[in-house]
């Protein structure tokens, strides 16, 4: 039987169309750097919906990953070209611009493979109905889910010190707590608990309460404290805004305030958020933005 003709995948990724608390290469990003971001932004989004969308088992989750990751292993590899990489052909708008960004801006790929580790990761603990022991075991999660990301974007903008690499990664870790004490009422009924154990223990709140969404006033502190912990970490990786160049810093500034803003929101209705879900809305824009101009 003759090999199926292999349809070259599109070289510009898909506009972005998920709800973000940040912007993702807005206006403000530089124009030649736009494409490799949306495709970087594209291939960590896809991968995260593969684990954690729809209603497919976790073993087809599993499964779809690892035809993922080989996927990213064909578009990583030098000697193939667009049009001849044995992608699957599943996700031709994920790994036609991602084969382009990765060998002209020579993207580190071992990032991206960190990036699937943490979302294989995440469908065995939703499989498992496990959690996180401590917090050394949850920003070891963050280190591959989120730092990643923070990277790459430095990689592209010709930033390496090691002083930024860190407030990166301080950025990018707090983002991800920010999204967890944001979204339990989302998180928590599909199996994913960010809450540690030993944290629970330390503020006396129930697995029983927190997974029946309960607004304890054990609760209200633990989440009031996990929020203090973000707020801290993303403060003090806010000095990278002075070292990102041009219009990029600008867009940093904005992610940075984005985050921050939504701590404003957690705290304004009284860490409640295993009740209500907060978010950033236009009103904050120009609340953002003023902050921005003061960093």
């Amino acid at each position: 039987m003759p090999s199926p003709a292999i349809t070259p995948p599109p070289a510009v990724a898909a506009p972005t169309t998920h709800y973000e608390n940040f912007p993702v290469a807005s206006w403000l990003c530089p124009a030649h750097l736009r494409a490799p971001i949306t495709a970087i932004y594209w291939f960590a989004r896809t991968a995260d919906d593969l684990a954690d969308e729809g209603d497919a088992s976790p073993q087809t989750r599993l499964d779809d990953l690892a035809t993922y990751r080989a996927d990213l292993a064909h578009a990583a590899d030098p000697a193939a070209t667009t049009g001849t990489a044995p992608f699957s052909a599943r996700w031709p708008h994920v790994f036609g611009p991602l084969h382009r960004a990765i060998h002209d801006f020579t993207l580190p790929v071992g990032l991206l493979e960190d990036l699937l580790s943490a979302f294989e990761q995440d469908v065995h603990k939703t499989r498992d109905g496990s959690g996180y022991a401590d917090r050394a075991e949850l920003l070891d999660y963050c280190r591959r889910s989120a730092n990643p990301v923070g990277r790459l974007l430095l990689h592209l903008y010709g930033v390496h010190d090691a002083a930024s690499l860190a407030q990166s990664d301080n950025i990018c870790t707090a983002l991800q707590l920010i999204n967890f004490w944001q979204d339990p009422t989302r998180d928590l009924p599909r199996g994913r608990n960010y809450f540690t154990a030993a944290d629970c223990a330390r503020h006396g709140v129930l697995l029983t309460d927190l997974l029946a969404l309960r607004q304890t006033p054990e609760a209200i502190k633990l989440i009031a404290d996990c929020a203090d912990w973000a707020g801290a970490m993303m403060r003090k990786g806010s000095e990278l805004v002075h070292s990102v160049p041009g219009r990029a810093g600008w867009e940093l500034r904005l992610v940075v305030q984005g985050g921050l803003r939504i701590l404003d929101h957690i705290q304004a209705q009284g860490y409640t958020t295993l009740q209500t879900r907060p978010v950033v809305g236009k009103r904050d824009v120009l609340v953002m933005v003023w902050r921005s101009v003061w960093m």
